[in-house]
């Protein structure tokens, strides 16, 4: 056989495989009426999104994190997490009312966050060609606030397109799962890439799929979208306020269930960026013998990874659960685990945290996200989510400067025990709210009960 009838007949295999692939996602994404209802449009959307931000994680790990040496790194890292951090006390009061404003129009809204990703990947790439830390750090911060945007607004939407088979949190976690999976294999297809052409050809290949997702999210259906309510003609003399409560007055009451979840899940996030960092430094600085650093970097990631397939499979099948009791119940078990690994600690342990802080930040936000979707209305529900967003990625970098600083002073049976009192402490704190709140709730259904007399009387 010819060169010209072997590249043939690879070319046909490809296609072949390409298109069987297709159609086994597309019928995965689309059972139990999730093609009818538009979720699995939505799902397809956030499987591009994971795609694109793992691209963009791997160009920065290779940029800010294995390009240069220990001291070097831990600063850049240091001044990388500080610029994330510092604007997001604003993306609360913006982003959220923002979208909550285009409730009419999500899908350029969504659209729009991938595009501009794009743009900005495309950017970063030049910068990182030349080496403009100026354009690089900014552009930077622009896609994960944009990142953070698309999840607000698929986790606003997601009970608009869930089909009558399927719950909250089995939707949430199937959103989640496509996005771990195309994010687990572009994971080591962009690493590859970056050894072999660089990290800037790594952004440029983000940029189309990130093109991809814009064409993508214009194509979801209509029911997306909520249309602009019409205010009766006898009320429009009134004001606002009087038709409508304040957004944050609203969101300040939000209910203890919410409350409760966001806080777990707070400490859950803290969880995760102090062992991302701290272990990733650790392993980098301290051989683990008979592996090599780089090796034992490459289980870490393969934990972190395997944690959030599990938590995500895990979510899916305990659908039937109280989501708020979930919550709870990750906490508590995150908490004994880093317990013991302090107590066992080597690499095995390190990595099995590692496994526990991905499975429990996975499980604990698809939790999260049902709770909000069932208890908090659609009118202020991208609010909602973005101040959940912005909280957990403030308290994820605060997590993540501790394991920095951590990882100078202290060895991982120290660091775990400091960690494991916190998620204890978190936990007690809980429980504790927990009860009084109930105790409250019991006193306040006797108050309201008639008396024995007043109920003959009647």
């Amino acid at each position: 056989m010819g060169v010209k009838a072997r590249m043939t007949a690879i070319g046909r295999s490809v296609r072949t495989g390409g298109q069987w692939a297709a159609r086994v996602t597309r019928r995965a994404t689309h059972a139990q009426g999730a093609g009818r209802s538009g979720l699995g449009s939505l799902i397809e959307a956030g499987a591009i999104n994971g795609a694109g931000d793992t691209l963009v994680a791997v160009a920065l790990a290779g940029t800010i994190f294995f390009g240069l040496d220990v001291n070097q790194a831990r600063s850049q890292v240091a001044l990388y997490l500080l610029v994330t951090m510092a604007p997001f006390a604003l993306i609360a009061p913006l982003i959220g009312p923002g979208l909550d404003r285009m409730r009419s129009a999500r899908r350029v809204a969504i659209a729009g966050t991938f595009l501009a990703r794009g743009l900005l990947c495309w950017g970063m790439a030049g910068a990182v060609s030349h080496g403009d830390q100026v354009t690089f750090l900014p552009a930077a911060f622009g896609t994960l606030v944009l990142s953070k945007a698309f999840g607000v607004l698929r986790s606003a939407i997601t009970p608009r397109v869930l089909p009558d088979q399927i719950t909250l949190v089995t939707a949430n976690a199937r959103l989640s799962f496509a996005g771990l999976i195309t994010g687990a294999i572009a994971a080591p297809l962009g690493a590859g890439l970056a050894v072999l052409v660089g990290a800037d050809w790594v952004l440029r290949v983000a940029t189309l799929i990130f093109f991809l997702g814009a064409i993508v999210g214009m194509r979801l259906p209509g029911r997306v979208e909520t249309p602009e309510v019409t205010v009766p003609a006898d009320q429009e003399d009134q004001p606002p306020k009087e038709r409508r409560p304040g957004r944050w007055r609203t969101l300040l009451r939000v209910g203890p269930v919410v409350s409760e979840a966001m806080q777990a899940n707070a400490a859950l996030r803290a969880f995760s960026g102090f062992l991302i960092l701290y272990l990733a430094f650790l392993l980098r600085e301290k051989r683990f013998d008979p592996v090599s650093p780089n090796v034992a970097l490459g289980l870490l990631a393969a934990a972190a990874a395997i944690g959030g397939l599990v938590g995500t499979g895990l979510g899916a099948w305990m659908k039937a659960r109280a989501p708020q009791l979930i919550v709870l119940g990750t906490l508590g078990f995150a908490t004994v685990v880093t317990l013991a690994g302090a107590v066992l600690f080597g690499l095995w342990a390190a990595l099995g945290v590692a496994f526990v802080a991905a499975f429990a930040q996975s499980l604990g936000k698809l939790s999260l996200d049902a709770v909000v979707q069932q208890e908090v209305g659609e009118e202020v529900r991208s609010s909602t989510f973005a101040v959940s967003e912005s909280l957990h990625q403030l308290v994820w970098v605060l997590g993540g400067l501790a394991g920095l600083g951590m990882s100078i002073i202290a060895d991982g049976r120290v660091a775990l025990t400091v960690v494991a009192g916190g998620l204890g402490l978190s936990l007690v704190s809980l429980l504790s709210r927990s009860r009084r709140i109930r105790k409250r709730d019991l006193l306040a259904k006797k108050q309201r009960r008639p008396t024995g007399e007043e109920s003959t009387a009647a």
